[in-house]
Order: C-alpha cells, then sequence, then structure tokens
C-alpha cells in the first residue's frame, strides 16, 4: 500500500506530536495536548489528509 508520507516526514511529525502532547499534559492544557493528537496519528498512519488537498506526496512514487 503507498501512503502519502514518507519516513522522515512520518519521524518528523511523531516526534511533534509527542512533544505538543508532553507540552500541553506538563502545562495542563489539554487543547494543546488534543492538537499533538494530530500529527502524531497522521505519523502513525502514515496518512495526512490534507496533502492530497495540496497535490503533495513523500511517500511512495508513482511510476
Amino acid at each position: 500500500m503507498c501512503f502519502n508520507a514518507g519516513k522522515a516526514d512520518r519521524i518528523v511529525r511523531v516526534v511533534a506530536g509527542l512533544g505538543l502532547i508532553a507540552f500541553g499534559l506538563l502545562n495542563e492544557n489539554l487543547i494543546v495536548a488534543g492538537i499533538g493528537a494530530i500529527p502524531l496519528i497522521t505519523g502513525a498512519i502514515g496518512f495526512c489528509p490534507f496533502y492530497p488537498v495540496f497535490k503533495l506526496n513523500t511517500g511512495c512514487k508513482k511510476d
């Protein structure tokens, strides 16, 4: 299966998501922690719903 988020993109998203979640929980700000869940989930599954809208693809190359 071809995902639209590449390996480096996914790593950056997971790290950023975990950072936002940790920051939000440490500061008792659940909104920031909730926003951090978005890049964490998109990095974990390898699909960003906004990439097709902007015709971006950092994942697999099409022939």
